[in-house]
């Protein structure tokens, strides 16, 4: 009995030395700290929203140009849904195909007609580590009063516009507090509206096509305190986007003016500072074939194949395709008064085009020197 005493006492005794050697080496082993977790979840939330750029659609590829619809050919992109619902047709899960595509074609008009926004999803946390992780700030110059409807011109388009989508599209910097009574929206190529479930995505997140009939409804069935957002550059303007270089596509950009015009909406000039600066792009001389090429392709398909590079997903010393890490300030200018005139002539439409311009510059050059630039640093437009 001694004897089998004296053993279950020795096997107890070796496993609580067993178990205190490992839970020894459990607590040796370094535990993330608080500031690593929010940097992998500032991380995954960029990765998941630049996933859906690059396998569902493109963001923010809308221009305008005078004379012509607010709105580029649409372009077979964002194939992955599209393959996934033509995949089912051929399986016995083929009613799921069947039943979208029904859907689709009882909805297709919806976009233009105010859309499908879930005001939820404008308050995920996930958009706060997004936002963060550059990180992002609106900054208010004046005062937008909800008695007027506005067009905002977001400048300048960078590569995946990401100061346009986040303050305008998210609540995570705060638009709904710093202009109270005021209702955001951000408009993007309408060939995105034609995408299979990626529509939905869009018009959930609050985004409409650039198109007049889109903006004609947000500017005159939804009443008054509306703000549409505009990426005036559009794609051609991504092709000049380059550290150091500020170049804006505007000097005949003036649909967005005549629209402004027949409706009464306020103009609004917004510059994010820093936006140039999330991607090394391989810029081609003007004159050069490959400038051609991309230029050609633009006319034709509506958007840019551009060249660029960010950062890796292990190290932001690596290559790869996520934004770096810099600074973007949107920088929100003085409205523009306009008179709502139904068939404004085309010296109105270059009087108020000029006005914005010049707003716009104003606006650059105040604050220039405060987010990143240096005085010699001059805004182009051409």
């Amino acid at each position: 009995m001694k004897t089998i005493i004296a053993a279950c006492s020795q096997n107890l005794s070796g496993s609580r030395a067993s178990l205190h050697a490992a839970l020894h080496t459990l607590l040796a082993v370094p535990w993330p700290s608080q500031r690593d977790v929010r940097s992998w979840l500032q991380l995954l939330a960029v990765l998941q929203w630049v996933l859906s750029f690059l396998l569902l659609g493109e963001w923010g590829r809308g221009g305008c140009r005078a004379g012509r619809a607010l709105t580029h050919p649409p372009y077979p992109t964002g194939p992955v849904t599209l393959v996934l619902l033509i995949y089912l047709v051929f399986t016995r899960f083929w009613p799921i195909s069947a039943l979208y595509l029904a859907w689709v074609i009882l909805d297709w008009d919806t976009p233009n007609k105010g859309g499908r926004r879930l005001p939820c999803l404008r308050r995920w946390s996930v958009w706060r580590h997004f936002r963060d992780y550059f990180p992002v700030k609106l900054v208010k110059t004046h005062d937008l009063f909800p008695g007027h409807n506005y067009i905002i011109g977001s400048h300048p388009h960078g590569i995946l516009c990401v100061g346009a989508f986040c303050n305008f599209i998210t609540g995570s910097t705060g638009f709904s507090e710093l202009f109270p009574g005021i209702q955001p929206f951000l408009t993007t190529l309408a060939g995105n509206f034609r995408l299979p479930l990626f529509r939905e995505y869009l018009m959930s997140g609050g985004l409409y096509p650039v198109t007049r009939r889109a903006i004609g409804h947000l500017l005159s069935k939804n009443g008054t305190g509306n703000a549409v957002a505009i990426v005036i550059g559009g794609a051609a303007e991504s092709l000049s986007c380059s550290p150091g270089v500020t170049t804006l596509i505007l000097k005949n950009r003036k649909g967005f003016v005549r629209m402004a015009l027949q409706h009464g909406a306020f103009l609004v000039p917004s510059f994010s500072f820093g936006e140039n600066e999330l991607f090394r792009q391989v810029v081609f001389e003007e004159g050069s074939w490959m400038r051609a090429v991309q230029q050609r392709f633009q006319k034709m398909m509506g958007f840019a194949p551009c060249v660029f590079y960010g950062r890796g997903l292990t190290s932001g010393h690596s290559r790869g395709f996520l934004p770096y890490a810099r600074p973007i300030t949107t920088v929100v200018g003085e409205p523009v008064m306009v008179p709502k005139i139904e068939e404004p002539s085309s010296e109105e439409v270059d009087l108020y085009h000029g006005m914005y311009v010049r707003s716009l510059l104003k606006l650059f050059n105040d604050n220039k020197t405060k987010y990143g630039l240096s005085e010699g640093d001059e805004l182009r437009i051409v």
